[in-house]
């Protein structure tokens, strides 16, 4: 007969594996109903079986959102990719530069200035959309691809989340043998720093990824030109229409299910150097 103690472990353990069980089935909801949704036609759709899979109809919507209003799903899509590609690259390696030298260097005003980077923190992206504009317009960048990649390339939160890295990471032992071995700094935080802080890297890499992936109002704000458009704002451009014309229903959720596709590939390729970041920084 069991005790009383492993009875109440017993428990807590089926408490705990029952809501991480909740947890899942409530995160995975929306993707599963995605994967079916994306398989019906409007009467599909509107009849409400989402879930089912009668009816299969994946084949044509792929086909109709690849040629409806010439393939513009598609360069949505390349410009998404290069929102988010170029913009977190550019921005991570920004943020690492910023936070490598807050952390290795010392220099006349570093805490006051390290402080305006964690008040820009609590700042809301969405209450600067107005002064980029006006910024953007003063210097004729309305509705370019550079009215979206500049602002992207600046985020306090990877700068501070990149001089925590350094300061784990990188030991000032190993830079001052580089600075003895006759290298520069530009050589030392390239050759030496980025190298091992580049968990760090990926981490901002994937934050400021996603956030470009799923930015949607700095671009409403930037943008007329539709051939500019993002995945986002172009299925929010399609999603008004469905109210008018029913079927550009089956058109949002087969690109919106193809939208996550690059989220996915980023994460799955890049959790090695996630996990390994994540893990050594919580043994030291």
């Amino acid at each position: 007969m069991s005790s009383p103690a492993s009875r109440g472990r017993w428990m807590s353990k089926t408490a705990v594996n029952g809501f991480l069980l909740l947890a899942v089935v409530y995160m995975l909801f929306p993707l599963v109903w995605l994967v079916t949704a994306a398989t019906k036609d409007t009467g599909g759709l509107l009849a409400g079986n989402a879930f089912s899979f009668d009816g299969f109809n994946l084949g044509e919507n792929l086909s109709n959102l690849a040629s409806y209003g010439d393939g513009i799903y598609f360069r949505w899509y390349l410009n998404s990719l290069l929102y988010a590609g170029i913009g977190a690259i550019a921005c991570s390696l920004i943020c690492v530069a910023a936070g490598y030298a807050f952390d290795k260097y010392a220099f006349k005003g570093k805490d006051q200035l390290f402080g305006l980077v964690l008040m820009g923190v609590l700042v809301p992206t969405t209450a600067l959309a107005l002064p980029m504009y006006l910024l953007a317009s003063k210097v004729g960048l309305v509705n370019t691809y550079w009215s979206v990649l500049i602002p992207v390339l600046v985020n306090p939160f990877g700068v501070y989340l990149a001089r925590v890295f350094s300061t784990g990471y990188i030991p000032d032992e190993a830079l001052e043998a580089a600075r003895i071995d006759g290298a520069g700094e530009l050589r030392i935080f390239w050759s030496v720093g980025l190298p091992m802080v580049m968990p760090g890297f990926v981490t901002v890499f994937l934050f400021q990824f996603t956030a470009i992936w799923n930015n949607f109002f700095l671009p409403l704000v930037m943008l007329s030109d539709r051939k500019l458009f993002p995945l986002s704002l172009g299925l929010y451009s399609w999603n008004t229409n469905t109210h008018g014309e029913p079927s550009f229903y089956p058109l949002v959720v087969t690109g919106s299910l193809l939208a996550v596709i690059p989220l996915i590939v980023a994460f799955v390729s890049l959790q090695r150097h996630w996990k390994a970041g994540l893990t050594a920084g919580s043994v030291k």
